[in-house]
């Protein structure tokens, strides 16, 4: 288990809810000096909906390949092996299964399907109320609405 309230978690993350992020795997040898771990997580993250910034609790599970490496290694220069102190004898997971779930939250979460969002006037949240605000418009149809109206 890697705790919600662990370290390894850094201030724009995307947190896990208590009580964190369930990992099971299996560790085993790869070569002299490399661990291969092969495993799952699933928890669930909170963050803001898209649309209207309500917090949100969504899933989040993923299957996690990882190649951890001695940093003597020749092929520790790759860009999916995780490097590790030579000669160590314990192996911490925590910050390699926090990128992999960093990776695997989604990065634009809705509170429901239809949510209406925020009014980009106002700033009302057009889920609970209506606002009086015209519907915004896009000031580069600007030239294509006086060649229009002068048509007219």
């Amino acid at each position: 288990m890697l705790a919600a309230a662990d370290p390894v978690w850094q201030e724009d993350d995307a947190r896990p809810v208590e009580p964190g992020v369930h990992v099971v795997g299996r560790l085993s040898g790869a070569g002299a000096g490399r661990f291969y771990f092969s495993g799952r997580f699933e928890g669930a993250a909170v963050t803001a909906c898209r649309r209207c910034l309500t917090e949100v609790t969504v899933p989040v599970s993923d299957d996690v390949h990882l190649l951890f490496a001695e940093s003597d290694v020749d092929e520790a220069d790759e860009d999916d092996v995780v490097l590790i102190p030579a000669g160590e004898r314990e192996l911490d997971l925590r910050p390699a299964v926090r990128e992999e779930w960093l990776l695997a939250a989604p990065s634009f979460a809705l509170c429901r399907e239809d949510c209406r969002g925020l009014c980009p006037s106002c700033g009302a949240d057009r889920n609970r109320e209506a606002c009086s605000c015209p519907p915004p418009s896009d000031p580069r149809w600007d030239g294509l609405r006086v060649a229009r109206s002068a048509d007219s």
